[in-house]
């Protein structure tokens, strides 16, 4: 089958010709892809930071959409023909989601809504669950404030409109031309990070801070007030001072959470900005995400 991954161990991002995966075993499902998001976490499945059990010649990505073609034993929520989407680490198959199909556990699938094209299906599993995840270890209440730094890009963005709908009060850091879209997203107030004074323009005491931007969870420390709390995206919480809560946080599958964020996104309570890409493109696609250089877009591959 066609794929775009690495085959060995020099690590170079090209297109494959892969074996089929193995027939699904219990609780798993075959799924085949119609759509598979990239983002800046395939380097680390790359370079091995991030231990998902690829085992190559293997096709990277994981998260993705498509429609169910075989069921393991003991599945009953999926049957042939439906249209799924999923987060999967670490991948059963050893394979991931950039590729014509895909093994994985049915448990971390949910089904697609109607209303959701398969782009923004495939484009929400990683983005959405980290910012849901995040928020929900925060554990702001309505009224409260909270910083995120790097509003702009597809966690960014998700994350400010989960954090409004509750009825927080939103500061985002993003550059000047992505304001007025982060305003309409729900933000009170959008500061630009090439601005190196940006701390001194807010107004400080942040019950909570969200980082998403490298290098910023030292900057944002101090804005935060006594006994709050730091959740760090980008792995480098600093240590905790001043009864501040200071930790890293990394995404897991979650069925539940995810089928709550497809219906919304399905609704078009939930928006995002995904930029289709044609697998024949993946290399050039992973590069360009691994880069920085997406724009705040959300980059999913078709077509495999």
């Amino acid at each position: 089958m066609k794929a775009c991954g690495v085959s060995g161990a020099e690590k170079n991002v090209a297109l494959l010709e892969l074996p089929e995966p193995s027939s699904p075993g219990p609780g798993q499902i075959l799924v085949a892809v119609e759509a598979a998001g990239v983002g800046p976490w395939d380097e680390l499945l790359n370079g091995g930071s991030w231990d998902v059990g690829l085992r190559p010649p293997a096709a990277l990505g994981v998260e993705g959409a498509g429609k169910v073609l075989t069921v393991g034993a003991g599945v009953t929520r999926f049957a042939v023909g439906d249209r799924v989407l999923a987060h999967e680490a670490p991948l059963p198959g050893g394979s991931g989601f950039w590729a014509e199909r895909i093994l994985i556990n049915a448990d971390h699938a949910t089904a697609c809504p109607s209303g959701l094209d398969v782009v923004h299906a495939a484009a929400l599993p990683v983005n959405g669950l980290t910012a849901w995840q995040a928020l929900e270890k925060l554990g702001l209440s309505p009224g409260q404030r909270l910083l995120i730094t790097n509003g702009g890009g597809a966690t960014g963005a998700l994350a400010i409109q989960l954090a409004a709908a509750n009825g927080i009060e939103v500061t985002a850091t993003a550059s000047a031309a992505a304001t007025e879209r982060l305003l309409g997203l729900g933000a009170s107030n959008v500061v630009d990070y090439h601005d190196p004074d940006w701390p001194a323009t807010v107004r400080g005491g942040f019950d909570a801070a969200l980082i998403i931007a490298t290098g910023t969870a030292d900057t944002a420390l101090p804005l935060v007030r006594d006994g709050g709390r730091l959740c760090s995206l980008t792995s480098d919480a600093p240590a905790e001072e001043r009864g501040i809560t200071s930790w890293d946080l990394y995404v897991e599958p979650n069925a539940a959470q995810l089928a709550q964020m497809a219906e919304q996104a399905a609704a078009g309570t939930l928006k995002q900005a995904p930029e289709p890409l044609p697998l024949s493109e993946g290399p050039a696609a992973f590069a360009r995400v691994v880069a920085g250089r997406a724009g705040g877009k959300k980059i999913v591959l078709t077509g495999a």
